[in-house]
């Protein structure tokens, strides 16, 4: 069971979204909610959940003083739950150690890969931030990144060996045969993947792994 805690100071929005996660995911648990970022602290180290899903904009302490203050304290997997892809929010929360960003038009099943993903170890971002962070679109100053290899250094182990199959030319039931997956946990890794990197199509997937040295044409 992934042991959850919610933070937002939008009341109707986080009951929602407690709601939301009990029908989806079976093998998800909300432990409690917290409406700003002092409170987050303090039941994240009280309550030791799995994840926090973090609202960014809060009054008092926001998401990211917050999460540098969990970081000091914790080892819990944070994921940034917002409806602002603003470049210093994105840059500033994954740099003091966030798992994931995710914007609040995130699709329901999506939102509970994601979750399962960083659980598992991986990161996971919202394709259009992915999209940002791809071109360098930071603030003026900052080092523009290498596309390709940045996306895929936020992947899982199993995220990128899906991907390395991909770009080799294989398809699901390949690659569910060469990874002794399901061909459903296969589709599941494909679409999780397709919303990280922010690609609609099987041809843009392959050329991100060949890019970023994964697989060869």
């Amino acid at each position: 069971m992934i042991r959850l805690l919610l933070v937002d100071d939008q009341i109707l929005f986080v009951e929602s979204l407690r709601k939301l996660i009990e029908i989806e995911a079976s093998d998800m648990r909300v432990v409690d909610i917290a409406h700003n970022g002092d409170e987050a602290v303090r039941k994240a180290v009280e309550l030791e959940p799995d994840i926090v899903l973090m609202d960014v904009r809060m009054p008092d302490l926001d998401g990211v003083g917050a999460t540098r203050k969990l970081r000091a304290l914790s080892n819990v997997h944070i994921i940034m739950l917002t409806t602002f892809d603003d470049d210093d929010y994105v840059f500033n929360a994954l740099e003091i150690g966030a798992n994931g960003y995710l914007l609040k038009d995130t699709a329901p099943n999506e939102l509970v890969a994601a979750i399962r993903a960083v659980h598992e170890g991986g990161v996971t971002i919202s394709p259009a931030v992915a999209r940002k962070l791809a071109l360098g679109r930071g603030t003026e100053g900052r080092e523009a990144l290498s596309p390709a290899h940045d996306m895929v250094e936020s992947l899982s182990r199993r995220e990128r060996d899906v991907l390395r199959l991909i770009g080799e030319g294989c398809d699901n039931p390949e690659i569910s045969q060469r990874l002794f997956l399901s061909e459903q946990t296969v589709r599941n890794y494909v679409s999780l993947l397709y919303s990280k990197l922010g690609v609609e199509k099987r041809s843009q997937a392959i050329r991100l792994s060949r890019d970023a040295g994964l697989a060869r044409p």
